[in-house]
């Protein structure tokens, strides 16, 4: 042991007990913490004042019960309905699944925080909470990548459309998106957990993901994360473009229909899907991909709110606009829940 750490040791050894040593005295920082010593993360605050912690949770209650609601209206619309037994709303079931999954993932501690005035997040519960978005969020957007497949067959090649997406077809390619999203959450929270940790404990996000917790990290060994995360970008650009040459593939068919009526059918079907892949897409890349000249706390915030919570409310809403079909099946069924509790 060198003179330094002799010092060090004859120095914290004279202090009061009630102090500890790191308080006075800093050690390097691959001996100042370890994931291993960790018992909890501190999450980011919306804010400091009582009144506001009370807005943001009111403000979130609002946002969780609406995605609750229009998802779960979804769910039983399409589950009691027989004649939404069809490919795209199967998928339409499962993305309202993993929407509620997604916030209710996040949204939930964070109300709980703001309405106990805390920040903290145990070491445990982070890590559930880094799996289970990454899990869901990567699932939903396999699933996107899936039903923008769905359209394609069922525009470009509708005579097909019943025997290439058959039952069993549609549920091994909803599995196969459930089942990539739980190995790629499992290869990322194993990974990011097993850093050494050094950094403190503040996450500078209002939930934990990954790349806050690579933060944390004080050796090469998140590199291997890196390198986790460019393999999953690859991925999400290849299936990304397969969505965009879909796309140009099921517009250039559209526009060959020669009746008005059969292009706006058309397009009713295919347009909300669109968008709910832009709204997920473009605010997810910007999040992670914007420049750190525009990078500050509220900025990231307000990105990740948009990217993480938005989504799962606004989707029913853009499913529900130009469906017909859902838009009465869902008339009735609350026309049936409102009168069967009078």
């Amino acid at each position: 042991m060198g003179i330094g750490w002799v010092w060090l040791r004859e120095a914290c050894s004279n202090l009061p007990l009630s102090f500890p040593p790191w308080t006075v005295l800093k050690a390097p920082r691959k001996q100042m913490s370890n994931s291993s010593s960790l018992n909890e993360f501190l999450l980011l605050a919306f804010a400091d004042t009582r009144e506001l912690q009370l807005l943001h949770f009111a403000l979130f209650l609002g946002i969780y019960l609406a995605a609750l609601l229009g998802n779960g209206l979804i769910i039983t619309a399409v589950a009691c309905d027989h004649r939404l037994h069809t490919p795209m709303y199967f998928f339409l079931l499962n993305l309202s699944l993993l929407d509620i999954g997604t916030i209710s993932t996040t949204v939930p501690k964070s109300m709980a925080n703001s309405l106990w005035d805390t920040r903290a997040i145990s070491y445990s519960g982070c890590d559930a909470q880094l799996f289970f978005f990454f899990f869901l969020i990567s699932a939903e957007y396999y699933l996107l990548t899936v039903m923008a497949y769905d359209r394609y067959v069922a525009i470009c090649r509708p005579l097909h459309y019943g025997t290439i997406l058959g039952s069993r077809a549609c549920v091994k390619m909803a599995a196969a998106a459930w089942g990539s999203g739980f190995l790629n959450a499992a290869l990322h929270t194993g990974n990011a957990f097993s850093i050494p940790l050094c950094q403190g404990n503040t996450v500078d996000q209002f939930f934990c993901e990954v790349p806050q917790i690579i933060k944390l990290s004080c050796s090469d060994s998140y590199l291997r994360e890196v390198g986790l995360l460019v393999v999953s970008g690859c991925l999400a650009f290849g299936c990304f473009v397969f969505i965009v040459l879909s796309y140009v593939q099921i517009f250039t068919a559209v526009l060959r229909i020669p009746s008005e009526q059969g292009r706006h059918k058309a397009f009713s079907t295919c347009l909300p899907h669109l968008a709910v892949v832009c709204l997920f897409v473009c605010t997810g890349i910007f999040a992670y991909v914007k420049p750190a000249s525009l990078s500050s706390p509220a900025l990231n915030l307000v990105v990740t709110v948009l990217y993480s919570v938005v989504p799962p409310t606004m989707n029913p809403l853009i499913y529900s606009m130009r469906n017909k079909e859902l838009q009465d099946t869902v008339r009735k069924l609350i026309h049936l829940l409102v009168f069967q509790h009078q």
